[in-house]
């Protein structure tokens, strides 16, 4: 076996360096295409209608008086994911699908549902009108459900406060809870999608907010970071 020596130094060069100059040459992984992030946040976005819609009807049997609430729930979920098969194209648009329009007070109450926020570690306060908006797209109900999700998942159990509020031609979504770190606002603000899985709900409700023309800003107080998704009221 010929061993190549090295040509500024003259030293021989055994093969495990060679494999070692090729890994140092090796380019920076190539970017997330735009269509590939969408699809991924996609199926990031129909996991958890899907866990919810499994867990609704396991318990639909033994619900007993509340079986039709219970049955409502389910139904909001399929609509849900209806929508998002219907509408998995290139621009990640929505459009109605059965069951929407909506009121915003029946989205808040599919996306606590779906997010698996127990009861007791969220309080939801509805500004006077804010209830009866009507929604007619479900993006709004994902966007919602992913940041409570992530509230959920990351929170380690620590309170959180949504605000649901209206005013001339808009309506808004504010998600409060202490100890969130900074790389939460890194995701939502990021325009590229992730290059994994990190942060990849977070970039979804930052596109999905302007795809339907709104804006999501996010402020720090004595409660904490608070998310806030400002969406038209249309």
């Amino acid at each position: 076996m010929t061993i190549a020596a090295d040509t500024t130094t003259g030293v021989p060069r055994s093969p495990l360096a060679r494999v070692a100059r090729v890994f140092r040459r090796r380019p920076d992984p190539a970017p997330v295409r735009d269509d590939d992030a969408l699809v991924r946040a996609l199926c990031h976005d129909m996991g958890t209608p899907l866990a919810s819609l499994r867990a609704l009807l396991a318990h639909l049997d033994a619900a007993g008086d509340d079986a039709g609430e219970v049955a409502d729930l389910a139904r909001a979920q399929a609509d849900c994911l209806v929508s998002m098969l219907r509408t998995a194209s290139a621009t990640g648009g929505a459009l109605p699908a059965t069951g929407w329009p909506r009121s915003l007070a029946d989205v808040v109450r599919a996306s606590l549902a779906a997010s698996g926020l127990p009861g007791d570690q969220v309080r939801v306060a509805v500004e006077p009108g804010a209830g009866d908006v009507p929604v007619a797209d479900a993006r709004v109900q994902r966007i919602l459900t992913n940041l409570l999700e992530n509230a959920h998942r990351h929170g380690q159990g620590r309170a959180v406060r949504l605000v649901v509020g209206a005013r001339r031609g808009w309506a808004s979504l504010e998600v409060t809870q202490a100890g969130v770190p900074d790389r939460v606002v890194e995701h939502l603000r990021a325009q590229e999608p992730p290059a994994d899985l990190t942060g990849l709900g977070l970039w979804s409700v930052r596109r999905q907010a302007t795809e339907l023309g709104g804006r999501v800003t996010c402020r720090r107080g004595p409660a904490g970071l608070s998310v806030v998704v400002d969406l038209p009221d249309r």
